[in-house]
């Protein structure tokens, strides 16, 4: 009965949530963000516990939003959940939408995930360890998400069990902590600021140009108004109600509003009033009987520290560090509070603790009742916003079709309706057991069925009473092949998408459209006249059931209405990762998500068994799809490569591959080291700093490179230029820019057929990437190189560049707003393709060791042949000279290349360690025994905690977390992220060949050379030729047959 009870409680729990989500005003979707172990997953049990889903007792200890087993193994969160809850606010009913998502730099990719479908964010921040790396990169993705954060300064218990401060320092050390905080948020807007800057001073030079002629003047009043951009909204402030402090492991939290209206209760100060003074420079002024201002001045105690502080100091003075029950009970009865008497005689103080702190300042009103006042609902979308998830940072909605335009009013409405157009955006796609789906679980009978069943059971005993005995075996339970289907029925993993409805309802069976990234609204008209038009682009299909996120649980629910997050089956086969939804095809596809961390450690697995390869591709699949992390990938070799984000996530991984979706015992091959292949400027000075004397003789200073096709009908004249190093960092930054470029351009090689139209803002940014770009490409002796850019590449968006030199070819120009006044395109342009698909499969897989390269310009300066003859005959059938031409061009390229001096770029984590002075010594050998260099060391304030800022090769971090914190007995924990790409000194195919190079480095076997090695491991990896020899000295040996 107690069971029953308990269920139809939660029946009627999940009942109410159901009729909740259909107020959109009242939704709250907010994911919660930090650092790892700064205390995200406490907190989330805290407010999971308010809800009466698990105790409170157990907040914090069973990590309820933790569903893999390596989650509760490590006490770390590795996939973002989500959960629903509810809360009562000023007399109003909310619905709220909970995503705990992971705080390790490794599942940065979870991370933007749960941003992408939220509207507020909870960023946790652990008082002791302040500002850290992780804390900036997910505030920077909420950022770019434009959703409004809320501070939560965690753990402040410590301030007073481990640092041991009184009031007054731990006042100062909160203010300290909060300025860096906001110091961060300053530096995130004032980006902002002066992008819109530049772009209002473009537009307003450019105008004032067209007034002006040839005079060049610019009114700086006409700009942005700096001091009318109020951003005081935008920080972190508890007298603005946006800032909770909290300890989540002793139950406790609170904002300046709850002690406003204690003490308005107590000492008849309006709530208002104490409201803004209570944090700040204010005291209480006893002779004038007013809160008065000067506090530091004076040698007063601050309102925070005499009202707040002082009254928490003496709770944990009386409880756990000076036990005194005297004060306890004058404690406990002052406040009126109820505490239990089992609470009350336990021989843990922290559970007395815990029950008192939680019972006065229970946590989860104070953080949920600051979502529900400070974050805005689905109704509440910033324009911003919704630009940046319509227009994929392109164009402007003002430029897209009539169509369009609607389903952006319904998307700013977020109209619940069924006859509303309906909007979906899915984030991910994971995996989750059958049994996790409330329809497969088993539950408890009613009393109707165990009748029925009594009855059933009754009827077969008479039945047997009444029938001759037959001496034959009764088979009890199904047979052994029944038993196996049913297991693997059982553990079949089911795939859910994770997504948003920002406009219309999802139900189960609704006919709906999945639009690719690639899906253009603009060519729909076009194709919707032609007769054999198909869009690759877009999928259809049927919506399976539906669910409502309870953490490891999925409630199906008939229907989900606009503004609610929730999970969606049946897209397996059409969704990859992520995708957009919707029941109209003039939907344009959302914009992409940020890679804030890039997949660069790399390992091959194999199964055990080599005749379970094929479950092996199946599970990697499955692991693909599940994991918005990972990339696998078959190479030519016909190794199975994982690319994973670290040595954690590569871990779990593995896991994943031998538990849940291949089942099978795999190996896993040492690191497979990523390289870029480059070029630099001649040296001057040798290994030995001696001046290189260039004699003229070699003949590879004849840096251009001359290559023919087969039939010898056209040939090309190609040399290399390097690029400064910065140009991959340059490229990588500016992705975005070059996206619209190639969207807004329809030169050979693009994969968008109609040039899409850009908005002034898109055009500037587009204007600002070539400003940047021409003083890259200063050294370069062409005339006006930036003109005459052909594309970039590998894939149209790599860092290298083809320029053409060629003279009378004059060919389109790349760059919105141009014009060609080519009088001889026609003859060569058809053929481009060819030459662009070769110098693609060059910087693709370079000649040192197939590797990828980075910041090389390819000049095409001559392109002869007879082409006119072929060009008439099978342009339009495909010619094998189009073949011939894209080898002549990528050998040509590759021996271009080898011209110029010669170098690899590795990759580079950035390491930051915080180590205490005592295992400081240990931690730099560790650094120096993987090539790792420290770039900054500062102790931080208020702590004897030295942080260290290094940088390490990708190719050396595998087990360097597991080494430091065994040598430092677990006192330093490094945080891994990818930096950048850094160019090795060393020549691979340099040998000591002078006599001070000999005297210095040795013989040939005895000299080493990094870049060598590195070079010839990847060769000997993939299978290529290597100078490596089996017998360096071999010597005549006696065989076993004797002489006669």
């Amino acid at each position: 009965n107690e069971y029953k009870s308990y269920l139809s409680s939660s029946m009627e729990y999940e009942d109410r949530l159901q009729k909740l989500q259909e107020n959109t005003g009242n939704i709250r979707n907010l994911c919660i963000l930090a650092h790892v172990d700064h205390g995200k997953t406490t907190i989330a049990d805290s407010l999971i516990a308010s809800n009466g889903i698990i105790s409170q007792r157990l907040a914090g200890k069973l990590r309820y939003l933790d569903n893999l087993a390596q989650e509760k193994t490590r006490g770390i969160t590795m996939k973002s959940s989500a959960i629903t809850l509810h809360h009562s606010y000023r007399k109003e009913d909310y619905f709220i939408n909970l995503i705990d998502s992971p705080g390790h730099v490794d599942f940065n990719g979870e991370v933007s995930t749960a941003v992408r479908l939220c509207d507020g964010a909870l960023l946790v921040v652990d008082v002791v360890e302040g500002v850290c790396p992780q804390t900036v990169t997910v505030l920077q993705q909420a950022w770019s998400e434009c959703i409004k954060p809320c501070l939560v300064l965690n753990k402040c218990d410590r301030l007073i069990t481990e640092m041991k401060l009184t009031p007054e320092e731990a006042y100062t050390h909160l203010q300290r902590v909060l300025e860096q905080i906001n110091s961060k948020v300053g530096e995130l807007h004032s980006s902002t600021v002066m992008e819109k800057e530049n772009l209002v001073y473009s537009e307003a030079r450019a105008e004032e140009l067209d007034e002006e002629g040839d005079e060049q003047y610019y009114n700086w009043g006409s700009g942005l108004d700096l001091e009318a951009n109020d951003d005081s909204h935008l920080y972190f402030s508890p007298e603005r109600g946006n800032v909770v402090f909290a300890s989540a492991q002793d139950g406790w939290a609170f904002r300046i509003e709850n002690f406003a209206a204690l003490y308005q209760r107590k000492m008849g100060i309006r709530a208002g009033v104490l409201q803004k003074t209570l944090w700040g420079d204010y005291y209480l002024n006893m002779k004038a009987k007013q809160i008065s201002k000067g506090a530091y001045e004076k040698g007063k105690k601050p309102l925070f520290v005499q009202f707040v502080l002082d009254s928490i100091w003496n709770v944990y003075r009386a409880v756990l560090l000076n036990r005194n029950n005297d004060k306890i009970d004058a404690i406990v009865s002052s406040l009126k509070l109820k505490i239990a008497p089992r609470d009350a005689r336990s021989t843990d103080y922290r559970v007395h603790l815990f029950a008192v702190c939680s019972a006065w300042l229970p946590l989860a009103s104070a953080v949920l009742d600051m979502c529900c006042e400070q974050m805005p609902s689905p109704l509440d979308l910033s324009p911003e916003k919704i630009s940046n998830l319509l227009c994929s940072g392109v164009t402007s909605i003002e430029q897209l079709p009539k169509e369009t335009q609607d389903l952006a009013e319904a998307f700013r409405k977020c109209s619940g309706n069924d006859n509303d157009p309906l909007i979906v955006y899915v984030s991910k796609m994971f995996s989750v057991h059958p049994t996790s789906i409330s329809t497969n679980k088993h539950r408890p009978l009613t009393d109707a069925e165990i009748e029925k069943r009594r009855d059933a059971a009754r009827l077969r005993n008479q039945q047997k009473l009444t029938v001759n005995f037959n001496p034959q075996p009764i088979e009890l339970g199904p047979k052994p092949d029944e038993e196996e289907q049913e297991e693997n029925e059982v553990e079949k993993e089911e795939f859910v998408a994770f997504c948003r409805v920002y406009s219309g309802r999802i139900s189960q069976g609704k006919q709906v459209f999945v639009l690719g990234p690639r899906h253009n609204p603009q060519t729909i008209a076009s194709q919707s006249s032609s007769t054999h038009g198909v869009n690759v682009h877009v999928g259809k299909v049927a919506l399976g059931p539906t669910y409502m996120m309870m953490g490891g649980d999925l409630e199906v629910v008939p229907s989900i209405p606009a503004g609610n997050i929730c999970g969606i089956s049946g897209l397996q086969d059409l969704i990859q990762k992520s995708a957009t939804i919707s029941d109209s095809l003039f939907c344009p596809p959302f914009h992409g998500m940020s890679a804030w961390q890039v997949p660069v450690l790399r390992v091959a697995v194999e199964p055990t068994n080599p005749a379970e390869i094929p479950r092996l591709i199946t599970g990697m699949k499955l692991l693909n799809q599940s994991d918005p992390c990972v990339e696998t990938t078959v190479l030519d070799t016909g190794e199975l490569v994982l690319c994973t984000s670290g040595e954690v996530h590569l871990e779990r991984c593995i896991e994943d591959l031998k538990t849940r979706f291949s089942k099978i015992d795999v190996k896993v091959s040492p690191p497979l080291v990523s390289f870029r292949e480059t070029i630099i400027i001649p040296p001057k000075l040798d290994r030995v700093n001696e001046v290189i004397v260039d004699d003229g003789s070699d003949e590879t200073l004849q840096r251009s490179v001359t290559t023919h096709t087969v039939n010898r009908a056209s040939s090309f004249r190609i040399r290399a230029y390097p690029l400064p190093e910065g140009f991959v960092n340059f490229i990588s930054e500016n992705r975005n820019a070059l996206k619209c470029l190639i969207n807004s351009t329809s030169f050979a090689g693009s994969t968008s057929h109609i040039p899409v139209p850009l908005d002034e803002h898109i055009d500037f940014k587009i204007e600002e990437f070539k400003l940047f770009l021409e003083e890259y490409l200063a050294d370069i002796p062409i005339e006006n190189a930036i003109e005459k850019i052909i594309c970039f590449g590998p894939n149209l968006m790599g860092p290298n560049i083809l320029i053409n030199n060629i003279e009378r070819y004059d060919r389109p120009i790349i760059w919105p707003g141009s014009d060609s006044t080519a009088s001889d395109v026609s003859r060569l342009w058809d053929y481009e393709s060819s030459v662009i698909r070769g110098f693609d499969l060059a910087t693709s897989s370079g000649p040192l060791c197939e590797e990828p390269m980075a910041a090389v310009a390819f000049v095409l300066e001559e392109w002869t042949g007879t082409l006119k003859c072929e060009l008439a005959e099978t342009v339009a059938t495909g010619s094998p000279i189009a073949g011939q031409i894209v080898s002549a061009v990528k050998e040509g390229c590759r021996a271009a290349f080898l011209r110029q001096p010669c170098r690899l770029m590795i990759a580079m984590y950035k390491c930051e360690i915080q180590a205490s002075a005592e295992v400081l010594g240990r931690v730099y050998a560790v650094l120096g025994k993987r090539q790792g260099r420290v770039q900054n060391e500062e102790l931080k304030e208020g702590s004897g905690t030295f942080i260290i800022a290094a940088v390490l090769p990708v190719a050396q971090s595998l087990g360097f977390a597991e080494e430091v914190r065994k040598k430092t007995s677990g006192f330093a924990m490094p945080q891994l992220v990818f930096s950048h790409w850094e160019t090795l000194t060393e020549d691979p195919f340099w040998v000591p060949t002078t006599e001070e190079e000999l005297a210095h480095f040795g013989d040939v076997g005895d000299s080493g050379n990094l870049a060598h090695d590195y070079m010839m491991s990847a060769r000997k990896r993939k299978g290529l030729s290597t100078d490596e020899q089996i017998v360096v000295s071999g010597e005549k040996q006696r065989t076993l047959k004797k002489n006669k």
